[in-house]
């Protein structure tokens, strides 16, 4: 019963991820999606450890836009990683009541890239959609608490 319960949540939370990709796609062009493959290319360009390849969904590079089919990275510098954090609550003044979950690794990849990583915050709810960036000391000087929860696997 627990299991489905886990598994539910996690595919409602993957349908909303998704549903913020594109609303952010949609409503502003400098928001750039990389796959899979371009995801691995970045991180190489930005000598990026792979244990972070799921610390990031987004990129922003000045003066390219998600309508490019290919773009060619010259600095490393001009690339900024988005992290997605998505809500249907309806908030007046988003990120303010935002509930999230974050990963360590999400948290140290943004210390290492300091002003080049944003957590976006996204509500999709109808009378409050839109998104707000934080970097991550914008985020820590919000935090009203903060817990770690341990994800653990067995052995088989």
């Amino acid at each position: 019963m627990a299991k489905s319960h886990s598994y539910t949540i996690t595919l409602d939370n993957n349908v909303s991820e998704k549903e913020a990709v594109q609303f952010l796609l949609d409503s502003e062009k400098n928001f750039i999606n990389p796959d899979k493959e371009s995801r691995k290319k970045i991180m190489t360009f930005l000598n990026i450890d792979k244990r972070f390849i799921r610390a990031f969904d987004l990129i922003l590079i000045p003066g390219h836009t998600n309508i490019e089919t290919v773009i060619k990275l010259d600095k490393p510098e001009d690339i900024t990683l988005i992290e997605l954090k998505t809500t249907k609550k309806k908030l007046e003044h988003n990120p303010n009541g935002f509930f999230f979950g974050a990963t360590e690794n999400e948290f140290n990849l943004a210390k290492q890239f300091k002003n080049r990583f944003f957590f976006c915050f996204v509500s999709l709810h109808p009378e409050s959609l839109g998104y707000k960036l934080l970097s991550l000391s914008e985020l820590e000087n919000r935090i009203q608490s903060k817990r770690i929860q341990y994800q653990i696997n067995l052995k088989k």
